[in-house]
């Protein structure tokens, strides 16, 4: 039953945008380069059993090719989280999450070469604007080279275009409960970061124990808000509203991103490169619209053709 009121509706979609802005200022506080895969496994530690026990039912449910589907996502869920995560530490808070918003235009760019179809003009206006914020963003203007956090991140928005077409593609999985989808990826990946935490760096158990207050918050944020929160609410809204309003409320979290960057972690620009975040967000902005299918026609009006999702089952909370 879809709820009456928009504002019911939208504003836990929103929360979660706002939470995942706030995410890539989290792991700053968390990890420092040689803990990222110990914060990882600890993170995740936390997240898998709480996600187990809502999800035992569908999970008996999947069948072998199905677990090993998801596995095999799971490997490329990994990837993403620890390419992001690295390179989170190694640049602002902003850089990250503005630089990892070029998802959304990646992937349009990816399956349309893929599918072999045409995308709107205006989109692709939209996608050279936020390249073009991206070089004045990292470059600083110009004046310098991208860091290497910067094309961390940027590996990590490949990477996540990569996750979504081969999980829209993989017959394996289509059909998969989301809930049970969504946690054998988490497991997958995090068998691979608990494999590699013994040669890299400290181990997790150390490193929790090391933590203050400050950085259990942190990673509580992460474990309940960012991932927990943002999954469940996900699922609610796709049912209480639609894909395509979703989508647009979601994609404000570059906005939020830079919005915790400047305000909370101190985030400083030169004029080249603050226009380079304009130019991002609009860029984004412009772009998702261009391809979000039209909202539902009032009574007696004739729908407008709607574009499928790429993959709505199985949908991640964020990485970061």
């Amino acid at each position: 039953m879809r709820t009456s009121s928009p504002i019911v509706r939208d504003l836990p979609v929103l929360l979660v945008a706002v939470v995942w802005g706030s995410s890539f200022l989290a792991v700053k506080q968390v990890a420092e380069p040689d803990t990222v895969i110990a914060m990882l496994v600890v993170r995740f530690g936390l997240v898998l059993p709480v996600l187990g026990l809502v999800a035992r039912r569908a999970l008996r449910g999947l069948g072998p090719r199905e677990w090993l589907g998801g596995g095999l996502l799971g490997l490329i869920l990994g990837g993403i989280f620890l390419l992001e995560t690295y390179g989170a530490v190694h640049t602002s808070a902003t850089n990250a999450g503005l630089v990892i918003s070029l998802t959304m235009i990646f992937t349009p760019l990816a399956e349309s070469a893929v599918a072999r179809t045409r995308l709107p003009r205006a989109f692709l206006a939209a996608a050279a604007l936020s390249l073009l914020g991206v070089a004045l963003l990292t470059g600083d203007g110009g004046l310098r080279a991208p860091s290497g956090g910067d094309l961390l991140v940027l590996g990590a928005a490949v990477v996540r275009t990569v996750h979504v077409l081969t999980m829209a593609r993989m017959k394996a999985v289509r059909g998969a409960d989301s809930l049970a989808l969504t946690w054998v990826q988490l497991a997958a990946a995090t068998v691979v970061f608990a494999l590699a935490s013994p040669f890299a760096g400290p181990s997790p158990w150390s490193v929790a124990a090391s933590w203050g207050p400050a950085q259990w918050a942190w990673l509580l944020h992460l474990t309940v808000f960012c991932t927990l929160f943002a999954f469940f609410v996900q699922m609610w809204a796709v049912r209480a509203t639609s894909p395509s309003r979703v989508s647009l409320l979601l994609g404000t979290e570059p906005l939020w991103a830079a919005v915790f960057g400047i305000t909370v972690a101190g985030d400083r620009f030169g004029v080249l490169a603050l226009g380079g975040v304009v130019l991002i967000l609009a860029g984004t902005e412009w772009g998702r619209r261009a391809i979000t299918p039209a909202p539902a026609p009032a009574p007696g009006q004739q729908p407008a053709p709607e574009q499928e999702p790429a993959a709505e089952a199985g949908q991640l909370p964020q990485p970061a």
